[in-house]
């Protein structure tokens, strides 16, 4: 395929974003591009907290810097490249949180007290929040020329990094599907197996694949689980003195 084209595969937690987009980058040999997760950007940035004890501006200041990784890491790439999740990833999940509360995996009574400590907050984090995606938006404008959306299918995986909330991952989803078609990008929902996946992905873009789907499938697999297994490691609080 000569087309020069630059993907971002979209979906909330558990959707197995990055095993596709690592199996589509090793099935057609456009390379893969990402960012650091918050939680592995948390150490370094805002060392002695967990996820869990940020405040909404800690949480987006992550973001931002979730964000700009992404950028750069999609400027060295310049043509094509397929990127795991989007610029209006971090953005929707701001949103979201701003609608269930700051930790979604606080139980209901917690989130509606954090809500309720939010109140005289709320029009400046979501003012802020607007003003990101805005940002984001644009970004995504461009520099995506094709959205691939991946549906909620597979089961929630308590993995220790992502928020073990299903009605916080169906507003992700939602929030995810509506800002897509806000943009006006060319886009595809796809759902089945990461092989059925790559088979529509082919299908639809004519890729030449330069391996077979079954070795992608598997080679990305092994990828993720070395990364999920380096993400899993216990993160040391540091204290401050």
């Amino acid at each position: 395929m000569s087309r020069k084209i630059r993907i971002a595969i979209s979906g909330t937690y558990s959707t197995g974003k990055s095993t596709t987009t690592e199996a589509l980058s090793l099935l057609t040999g456009i390379p893969r591009t990402y960012a650091r997760t918050m939680r592995e950007l948390l150490p370094v940035y805002i060392p002695g907290k967990t996820l869990e004890q940020c405040t909404p501006f800690e949480l987006f200041e992550l973001g931002m810097r979730r964000f700009n990784e992404r950028a750069v890491n999609e400027s060295k790439e310049k043509d094509s490249y397929i990127t795991d999740g989007s610029s209006i990833h971090e953005y929707v999940y701001g949103l979201a949180r701003l609608k269930t509360g700051m930790n979604p995996n606080a139980s209901k009574v917690e989130q509606f007290l954090s809500r309720m400590k939010m109140l005289p907050f709320k029009k400046i984090v979501e003012g802020v929040n607007n003003s990101f995606g805005q940002i984001a938006k644009s970004h995504a404008k461009e520099n995506y020329d094709v959205f691939i959306h991946l549906p909620v299918e597979f089961p929630l995986q308590a993995d220790g990094h992502r928020p073990f909330n299903e009605s916080f991952r169906e507003i992700c989803n939602e929030l995810l599907l509506e800002t897509i078609n806000e943009l006006n990008i060319e886009s595809y929902v796809i759902n089945g197996s990461i092989e059925e996946r790559l088979e529509k992905m082919i299908d639809i873009f004519s890729f030449e694949p330069v391996m077979s789907i079954e070795n992608a499938v598997n080679e990305a697999k092994r990828r993720v689980k070395i990364a999920t297994k380096e993400k899993e490691k216990p993160i040391p609080l540091l204290v401050s003195i």
